[in-house]
């Protein structure tokens, strides 16, 4: 039996294939009782498409596998907080459990920025599990942002 930590090394993976791809370093699963049934790396830039998110290309994935849009009983795993746009689609997924890594503090809905999942307005509401290997999904992304900045500068192109 796989546990959070054993889903959360596998978003890992997924997000460190995005970084490969020149994308930020974010992955994604859809488990179903125990089963990965969704994977998604983020591939904004690849797919020039803004909702390329890791989280909707697992959840396309596994609506695929499921034969149908709702996600009814699946947890969702991924690196970073997912933001306003993939909490507004594991709402109407009907995500039962988010886990996430590593905090968003610019972006993140899951309680960093915003907490859309305790507006009780709102019609669907998940388990939210944060913080899982945050250090080493934090670590990921921060080393990217730092390759980055230090390959602008060397360019030139940051004062």
């Amino acid at each position: 039996m796989r546990n959070d930590d054993d889903f959360m090394r596998v978003a890992l993976a997924l997000a460190r294939q995005a970084e490969l791809s020149g994308e930020v370093p974010v992955g994604a699963i859809v488990v179903k009782d125990g089963a990965i049934i969704g994977r998604g790396s983020n591939a904004p830039i690849i797919r020039q498409d803004p909702s390329a998110h890791a989280e909707l290309l697992a959840m396309r994935e596994a609506a695929q596998y499921m034969g149908n849009y709702r996600l009814v009983g699946c947890e969702l795993f991924v690196t970073l907080e997912p933001c306003v746009m993939c909490v507004g689609a594991i709402f109407h997924a009907r995500i039962a459990r988010v886990v996430f890594g590593a905090s968003d503090f610019k972006t993140g809905a899951c309680g960093s920025v915003l907490n859309l999942f305790a507006e009780q307005r709102l019609n669907h509401h998940a388990e939210i599990t944060a913080g899982v290997l945050a250090e080493e999904c934090g670590q990921v992304l921060s080393n990217f942002f730092a390759a980055r900045r230090a390959q602008k500068q060397a360019s030139g192109s940051v004062k």
